[in-house]
């Protein structure tokens, strides 16, 4: 979900009667009147007093860029964590916990600023509405904080594994 709502240009669209005639995403701006899309932001929609607005969408793709990564390396904890044996079972999901818990925040703060900017951009009138992609995000950091509580809970809760006492040697 969360490359999803990178790649759609859905993050805003603007449909005065139904019909969407304008959307935005992170990195493309999209005309149902033009049928193309075009590479946003662009240096006019910068310059002046508009740069806030820039620094802030572009601010939104970095954070989903960021939480992308950090879900790559959260399969990649899980896949060492699960092949590793009880030892790294019964330490390792406090690892794959907070990194799930990173990845949500990245995408709960890129979510917070486009509604942010949806309520407060003078660009965004009435018409305009969150489109897809901020669904997307919205559902996507919802599952990833409760993924990392259900983890949370399950090892605070649940019975150890058991298995095999390691054997004290001599060092």
């Amino acid at each position: 979900m969360t490359i999803a709502s990178i790649i759609l240009p859905r993050w805003l669209s603007y449909s005065p009667d139904g019909e969407i005639e304008y959307s935005y995403g992170l990195h493309r701006r999209c005309s149902t009147i033009t049928e193309s899309c075009t590479h946003f932001p662009r240096f006019e929609d910068c310059t002046g007093d508009k740069w806030s607005f820039c620094s802030m969408w572009r601010t939104v793709g970095f954070f989903m860029s960021f939480a992308v990564v950090i879900e790559l390396a959260t399969l990649i904890a899980y896949a060492v964590i699960i092949l590793g044996g009880v030892q790294r079972r019964s330490k390792g999901w406090k690892i794959v916990c907070a990194l799930l818990a990173f990845a949500g925040i990245a995408q709960c703060v890129s979510m917070a600023i486009v509604s942010f900017l949806y309520d407060y951009d003078e660009r965004f009138f009435k018409g305009w509405h969150l489109d897809t992609s901020w669904i997307l995000c919205t559902v996507s950091w919802s599952m990833l904080v409760m993924t990392a509580a259900g983890i949370i809970g399950a090892a605070i809760y649940l019975p150890e594994e058991g298995g095999y006492e390691l054997i004290p040697g001599e060092y």
